[in-house]
């Protein structure tokens, strides 16, 4: 691939993605110089933005780090690495000071002290929240502010990369193309360190609580340089996405069942009470799985905030408040139509405790990486933590490759152009071969799997991958993605946490690691389907 003439240095380290962990990592590593790369202008595509619990911490009176990692252990079904748990949980609090300094407007009690959300799983309140369900979108228009004041920050927006670059074993930065020219010659952005934070995996399910753009690209480009992934088939599915049709479904805050919020199902019946001790707030695959297995028996449920709340949701939760607005419910009158999504990857390109990948140059961060922190199955809103968490540390670990400099220039004719972000992201939503992709993951490779189904989708997405015209590396990152996923799904052959099989519904204890993956083992997996 020649680029002798689209060549571009990025003068630091370069950051892919600008969501939560992308930049925190970048406000981190200054004065030094950062490059960020984002394909739409700050805060409009991350999954960040769109988060409503909080940042999970250890903040409150009577708790402790120790019994953070220890809930953080106990949802992860057996697979969490306790070590990292202990130490995510020990930086918390100094990350949300982070945050806070920066101008995070938290919700706080008249003496100061954080106001604490409790989500399923937790021991104890410690969910640090923004006006009840605004959390994502606070902390990134502050985090936001700060980038866009600091010199040492390079942001360039409207360009989307499609490659890693590698010479002599190692990633020197990464091929991008600017929004909307899919097939002109890709633009090499060279940097020293390299950071991908562009995002999970949950847009290649037809049913979904994230972003248009977060479709599996990250892992994929990874993958196909070469970098080891782990636990790829741990997807978790919300229990309780607003189901209006909508694409991608808007979601209704965990907090609202933390809150007292009850599933019931349209015959009236309250159905998690029989299925686990803590009931609505059991861990998100068994009510994830619950709820899905009332859907397919033909029912309807329900998320019932009245008596809970009242007429306190529309202030309290304005978030969820104004996505029921917009569907013409009235949730203070009104039960909440609710399904499964897909909102989060547990698994991702494997990294150290300092977010170090397989790949020399490359780190690794936010829902793009695997840390081990999550295990099978996501504690709630420790998601954020973790992004704030390895953001810092490897500012920490490549701040020594870089010089401090006080100023970054712009580059020349790459910038973020409105009418072809519209059409980009029209052109995405319509295309055949996409969609094709999330119906087949939602329907094979969903919350509840069996080896015939799973064969059949890798079947399908090598067949995808085959017929589809004009196959960019954009679409197959994605179905690299979808195949790692689908091959490690085939290859445990067990439940745990996020991952149900339906022909193997127990643990094995055999089966109590990590699933450690190459692109090449996934496709001699789908090639034997």
């Amino acid at each position: 691939m020649s680029v002798t003439d689209n060549t571009l240095n990025a003068d630091g380290a370069l950051i892919v993605g600008a969501g939560l962990a992308g930049l925190f990592c970048a406000l981190k590593l200054a004065p030094r110089p950062v490059t960020v790369l984002s394909p739409k202008p700050l805060g409009t595509g991350a999954s960040s933005t769109w988060a409503q619990g909080g940042v999970a911490a250890a903040v409150g009176q009577g708790d402790s780090a120790e019994a953070h990692a220890q809930d953080t252990e106990r949802a992860g079904a057996g697979i969490v690495d306790f070590e990292i748990a202990e130490e995510v949980a020990a930086e918390a609090g100094e990350r949300i000071e982070d945050l806070a300094r920066w101008g995070t407007p938290f919700d706080r009690d008249e003496a100061g002290n954080y106001l604490l959300s409790k989500e399923a799983a937790h021991s104890k309140n410690r969910v640090v929240r923004v006006s009840g369900d605004r959390a994502g979108r606070a902390i990134m228009t502050a985090i936001i502010e700060e980038v866009r004041k600091t010199p040492s920050i390079r942001v360039v927006e409207g360009i989307t990369a499609v490659d890693l670059a590698r010479s002599n074993g190692r990633v020197i930065g990464v091929y991008c193309r600017k929004l909307g020219d899919r097939y002109g010659e890709p633009v090499l952005i060279r940097a020293r360190a390299t950071v991908l934070a562009a995002g999970g995996l949950g847009g290649l399910y037809a049913i979904t609580t994230n972003p248009p753009g977060v479709r599996g690209h990250a892992m994929g480009m990874a993958a196909r340089a070469g970098a080891i992934i782990s636990d790829a088939e741990f997807v978790q599915f919300h229990p309780t996405a607003i189901a209006t049709g909508t694409d991608p479904a808007p979601l209704a805050t965990e907090a609202l069942r933390g809150e007292g919020a009850i599933l019931v199902n349209d015959l009236g019946e309250r159905f998690m009470s029989a299925i686990h001790p803590d009931a609505e707030l059991a861990p998100r695959d068994i009510v994830a799985r619950a709820n899905f297995r009332q859907i397919e028996a033909g029912r309807k449920v329900f998320l019932d905030t009245r008596e809970a709340l009242g007429a306190e949701i529309l202030s309290a939760y304005p978030t969820v408040a104004k996505y029921c607005a917009e569907a013409g419910i009235d949730p203070v009158k009104d039960m909440i139509p609710v399904t499964p999504a897909a909102h989060y990857h547990m698994g991702g390109v494997k990294v150290d405790e300092d977010g170090r990948s397989s790949l020399p140059g490359l780190w690794v961060c936010g829902e793009a990486s695997c840390t081990g922190l999550h295990g099978a199955n996501r504690l709630a809103s420790n998601s954020l933590l973790e992004a704030v968490v390895y953001g810092a540390r490897i500012a920490e670990d490549i701040s020594g490759l870089e010089p401090v400099r006080s100023t970054l220039p712009p580059f020349e004719g790459i910038a973020w152009d409105e009418e072809s972000g519209r059409e980009v992201e029209t052109r995405l939503r319509n295309l055949n071969s996409v969609q094709e992709l999330r119906k087949i993951m939602t329907d094979y490779v969903g919350v509840e799997r069996n080896e015939a189904d799973l064969k059949k989708a890798l079947r399908e997405i090598g067949r995808l991958e085959d017929s589809a015209q004009g196959v960019t590396r954009s679409f197959l990152n994605m179905t690299v993605s979808a195949t790692l996923v689908a091959a490690a799904a085939l290859k445990r052959t067990e439940s745990r946490g996020g991952h149900f099989r339906t022909d193997y519904p127990q643990k094995n204890p055999a089966f109590k690691t990590h699933t450690n993956m190459t692109l090449d083992e996934a496709l001699e997996i789908r090639a034997g389907a």
